[in-house]
């Protein structure tokens, strides 16, 4: 049996201190094999930067996965070509002519020797147009089930609708696949009827007291005037979520999923 833990869109500095404090112990406590987290949040709430990426690697975060916000950080957009357990959403446009930084997908070696398989894939609807997500999951799933029959899927998407039919048209030929991107964790958790374990939204890491992460004084107001606000990142309520799967090494289907939410002051 191999555990991994997933963590849900890490917002800011607070999401990035909540990490540092609570994933090793949580390694610890639950006997946690592979950590991986959305990091497309982790820089003042959009982007990444390479001191906030060695805060999350210090925070024992094996792999990180990204999304919309992958590139908010000039500074940041190289660490997609140079660092390896960095991904970025697989299914952007590829063109001969430019250059789409990094990849969408990886195989992780635990300590104890087992090969997982991750992809980082974004949806389309209210989102901008990338290429098809379903295609692109059944052209990299070819290459990946080529090293191991253990796949994670973060699926980087607004609905629930298109997370849900993903999770369907997937269901048993990867181990797991977790929502992120709405910040909302939701209460659906379970294992399909092909042995994929699935949730909707893994929710948010980061202050809670905030409309999905930021000062909410000033989302407020740009609802209500329409003129534009520079967000902040807020302070409160500061959680850590994600879920923890335990999944079959032999038959790569989940066997227990479970929520996690933890607050960073307890």
């Amino acid at each position: 049996m191999i555990r991994i833990l997933f963590i849900g869109d890490i917002v800011g500095k607070p999401g990035r201190q909540a990490a540092l404090n609570i994933v090793p112990k949580l390694i610890k406590k639950e006997k946690i094999d592979l950590v991986i987290a959305n990091s497309e949040n982790a820089a003042s709430g959009k982007g990444i930067t390479k001191s906030v990426l060695k805060d999350l690697f210090d925070a024992r975060i094996d792999v990180l996965t990204s999304g919309n916000h992958a590139w908010d950080k000039k500074e940041g957009i190289h660490l997609y070509d140079s660092e390896e357990f960095l991904l970025r959403p697989a299914n952007y446009p590829q063109s001969g002519r430019f250059h789409v930084p990094g990849r969408g997908h990886l195989v992780f070696e635990t300590k104890t020797g087992v090969k997982v398989g991750i992809l980082n894939l974004m949806g389309r609807v209210f989102m901008d147009s990338y290429d098809c997500p379903f295609q692109k999951a059944d052209l990299l799933l070819e290459e990946l089930h080529k090293e191991t029959k253990i796949v994670f899927v973060d699926f980087h998407a607004e609905t629930t609708a298109e997370k849900k039919a993903m999770a369907l048209y997937l269901d048993g030929r990867i181990s797991a696949i977790i929502g992120t991107h709405t910040h909302v964790q939701t209460a659906d958790e379970q294992v399909l009827k092909n042995g994929t374990g699935f949730l909707t939204d893994a929710g948010m890491t980061g202050p809670h007291d905030s409309v999905i992460g930021m000062a909410y004084q000033e989302v407020i107001e740009k609802f209500l005037t329409r003129m534009p606000k520079k967000y902040e990142v807020a302070s409160g309520d500061v959680k850590l979520q994600g879920v923890v799967m335990d999944i079959n090494e032999t038959t790569a289907k989940t066997e227990r999923i479970e929520r996690v939410s933890i607050d960073a002051n307890a």
